[in-house]
């Protein structure tokens, strides 16, 4: 019984409360914070997971945008493509847009597949990791360079 009186909170106290009891006990006791982000050493599964998750958002915001826009914006699609047509841009600077915008889609697909490959419970030694992750990053530069040709 002993135990369990220790470890009770009072009665009538708020989260506020709490949390700065919690921590006066950490400063007091000169304790870091815990994982502190300077003991990482960055990796490259570490960094692709980060930009997984970051590819997802900004596609998640770019497909809701692009839907909002044909909700608001006048004209339909067809115009708006005549009028990029008729800024007469250089073949260079539309491949590097088309590049731009599906590089993060097929980062995105290819990573997302070899998630679902982990789901298997297949990959996840060390060795295997940075071997997926470079086989990922190849063939996003390589199917983002043929869809931007296209």
């Amino acid at each position: 019984p002993q135990l369990c009186i220790r470890n009770a909170v009072p009665l009538g106290t708020t989260a506020k409360e709490e949390m700065e009891r919690f921590w006066n006990k950490n400063i007091g006791s000169n304790r870091p914070m815990s994982p502190h982000i300077t003991i990482y050493s960055w990796s490259l599964p570490m960094v692709m997971s980060i930009c997984h998750r970051g590819t997802g958002i900004a596609l998640s915001a770019g497909v809701s945008l692009f839907g909002l826009s044909a909700l608001l914006v006048p004209g339909n699609f067809e115009s708006h493509l005549e009028l990029v047509k008729s800024l007469c841009l250089g073949p260079a600077l539309i491949h590097t847009a088309k590049f731009a915008l599906v590089f993060p889609l097929m980062y995105h697909t290819w990573n997302g597949i070899r998630h679902l490959i982990w789901d298997l419970g297949k990959g996840l030694k060390i060795p295997q990791l940075y071997q997926s992750g470079v086989v990922v990053l190849v063939l996003t530069v390589l199917s983002s360079v043929g869809l931007a040709a296209m």
